[in-house]
């Protein structure tokens, strides 16, 4: 590395910051440069350095984040918007918000519950009870994969509010298909999809009841919820059947295995020799029901009572073979598999885990099963093939309540690390080591594998910690869920910023946090606040596996992917179809007219409008709104979509594009006229 030396001493540093990240190739032309206008150059640099109060090393992480006009990220973080019910897209490194997807919530700029056929189809359905739901609080999503690697195909996020669950098209970064889950009245176990995408996996958070079951009932007093807790609650794991040309979850090829009214956490997939396994953490193994207010103590407390709670074993392969014997009951449209057969089938075992954990992780092997609990200072990390050898050897230390036999804790472990203060959730990277969140320490801990990644000493043991801000909840890397993670970076979801930006509280951003791995230690390199909801978890993927639709094909539906019967393909096609109490009408929509653009309606007509953008350039999107009604359409390059409402008030109502689409944006509009018979 080539140093210059000035007066200032700054001057070459950021020269040296320059050549170290262009590459030796370029040193000696760039240093002819570089002093040859090192004169106007220096005086620039020291101000906007002395200015922002940037070091040499800020330049250095400024550099390795930043991605200039024009340039396009490496890679897509998928990150769940929490109580916004949506899921954020942003780019690495450049920690750019790049999308934000409509999922749980309506959402006006894309057209998302305000009257657009895909939208409304897709919300439709997505209220469990009698009460329509128009909210969600979105927390785990789960790229699909192939061969045990993210495929770029679909999205799935599990609603924690309500037990529901939501498919994304990558196609077009638009929610397909949202499902209440029968039996599930929250969830928080998952969402995980199998290596080969052939299931998504949900399970029941905060135990059911089984309102099905003559002995419960339809109503429960606080008699029955304090005294008959361990009789009449449930909970769920449920394998959702994905049809491979949709992606959407089929249900009467699906199936539910119940599960004890544990509190059931978060939730992986078996890999590799694990394939055909689902491992869920739980807590509140003591089935604490809080109730201060009759002399219980409250749940927080109740629910710390014991050193472990249970890791939940799951055989979904043999469970697969239990169904095609008929070993199952159809309970509100799903197949299930009653905990007495579960066990009787062998289909679930229990593993003593640190208490009150926060999700199970497996390694990229497929073999190895990281655990933290929340109130322990280390990561245990369980050996599957160990888990099969006790299953195989009987190596119980008894049953549960349920007769779930339990594996003794020492046979399966295959080691421990101590990382500090409140673990909760570990990510992995291309060289075999873990990375956990500490949340009470506020602090990533990197720690190694054992065999095959690591041997001997170097094996499970912490290698560096770095402080984030602060309260760190989960954590990603570069495909850290798969078989074939990328290691480079990682994300820090942290639940505070508290001091990190300027002040626009009292409700405060939370902060994403990019970390590089790529050096001997990690480093912290950028700051993101996130100013629109509570991420929960997030998933990585390098750009260039995501490869979403440019412009549609013309007449393309957005609901199904293929040509609408009702497209049309120019204004010459568009027409207005009178009939008594309906008006129908097929429009085109191209910078910058409408056609038609002048619609007589009769008063109280059922008014339908079929409308196709005619745009086959890219980023070429139209808007279409009509005053007084909730309906705000965004309609992509290509696409074909139908609006419904009612003509209940007579009047001219002008509709116009919402989208600035070219120099006549303005004059894009035209006219709904509602007559009086």
């Amino acid at each position: 590395m080539i140093r210059f030396l000035d007066r200032s001493g700054l001057l070459s540093s950021w020269v040296r910051i320059t050549i170290a990240v262009v590459g030796l190739g370029a040193t000696f032309a760039l240093a002819g440069t570089m002093i040859a206008c090192a004169g106007n150059a220096q005086g620039d640099l020291m101000a906007v350095a002395a200015a922002r109060g940037i070091s040499p090393d800020d330049a250095v992480r400024a550099l390795k984040s930043f991605v200039p006009p024009g340039g396009k990220d490496d890679y897509l973080l998928f990150a769940s918007g929490g109580h916004s019910g949506q899921v954020f897209v942003v780019g690495l490194p450049s920690m750019r918000l790049l999308r934000m997807i409509a999922v749980f919530t309506p959402e006006p700029w894309q057209g998302y519950g305000y009257g657009s056929d895909w939208s409304e189809a897709a919300l439709a359905g997505a209220s469990p009870g009698k009460e329509t739901i128009r909210w969600g609080d979105s927390h785990h999503p789960a790229l699909s994969e192939t061969d045990g690697d993210y495929d770029g195909r679909w999205l799935y996020i599990n609603d924690r509010a309500h037990g529901r669950i939501a498919m994304v098209d990558l196609k077009d970064f638009r929610t397909k298909q949202i499902l209440p889950v029968p039996n599930l009245q929250t969830s928080h176990g998952g969402v995980f999809i199998t290596p080969d995408s052939k299931y998504v996996h949900i399970s029941s958070m905060v135990p059911a009841l089984k309102h099905w079951d003559p002995k419960v009932g339809a109503s429960v007093t606080v008699d029955d919820h304090l005294n008959r807790y361990d009789e009449i609650y449930r909970g769920y794991s449920t394998f959702l059947k994905i049809d491979q040309e949709t992606g959407r979850m089929v249900v009467e090829d699906s199936f539910q295995i119940e599960l004890p009214p544990y509190t059931q956490d978060l939730a992986d997939a078996g890999k590799g020799p694990s394939y055909g396994y689902a491992f869920i953490n739980s807590y509140n193994s003591e089935r604490a029901t809080g109730g201060v207010n009759f002399g219980r103590p409250p749940l927080e407390a109740g629910a710390s009572e014991y050193d472990f709670d249970f890791m939940h074993i799951i055989n979904w392969q043999k469970a697969e073979e239990v169904i095609a014997a008929g070993k199952f009951d159809v309970v509100n449209g799903i197949r299930l598999i009653s905990l007495e057969t579960a066990v009787e089938e062998s289909l679930i075992h229990l593993l003593p885990e640190p208490k009150s954990p926060h999700g199970v992780d497996v390694a990229p092997n497929g073999n190895y099963l990281t655990v933290s609990g929340k109130l322990d200072p280390h990561v245990t990390v369980y050996g599957f093939d160990k888990i099969l050898a006790a299953i195989e050897a009987e190596d119980f230390e008894g049953t549960d309540d349920y007769g779930i036999p339990i594996i003794r804790f020492d046979a399966a472990v295959a080691g421990q690390v101590e990382v500090g203060a409140g673990p909760l959730h570990s990510q992995y990277d291309n060289e075999g080591y873990g990375y956990t969140s500490l949340f009470l320490e506020s602090a990533v801990a990197k720690w190694s594998l054992g065999e095959p990644y690591h041997s001997g000493d170097a094996a499970w043991q912490l290698v560096d910690k770095l402080p984030v801000h602060y309260n760190i909840g989960h954590l990603a890397t570069a495909h850290g869920d798969t078989m074939n993670p990328r290691g480079g970076y990682l994300v820090a979801l942290n639940k505070w910023s508290i001091d990190r930006f300027t002040n626009v509280g009292p409700l405060l951003p939370q902060n994403f946090q990019l970390v590089d791995l790529s050096g001997e230690t990690m480093d912290l390199l950028y700051d993101m606040p996130i100013g629109v909801g509570e991420p929960h978890y997030a998933q990585i993927v390098s750009a260039d596996v995501v490869n979403p639709e440019q412009v549609y094909p013309l007449g393309t539906s957005a609901m199904t992917g293929e040509r609408s019967p009702d497209a049309i393909d120019g204004g010459d096609q568009a027409r207005i179809d009178h009939r008594p109490g309906v008006t129908e009408v097929w429009m085109t929509a191209i910078r910058s007219q409408y056609a038609p653009d002048v619609v007589p309606i009769k008063l109280g007509d059922h008014v339908i409008i079929h409308l196709t953008n005619i745009e086959q350039a890219l980023d070429a999107t139209h808007g279409f709104s009509i005053p007084g009604k909730n309906i705000m359409v965004s309609i992509d390059a290509g696409e074909t979509i139908t609006i419904e409402f009612e003509a209940d008030t007579p009047g001219s109502f002008s509709f116009y594009c919402t989208e600035f689409c070219s120099a006549l944006h303005l004059e894009m509009q035209g006219w709904l006229i509602v007559e009086e018979n």
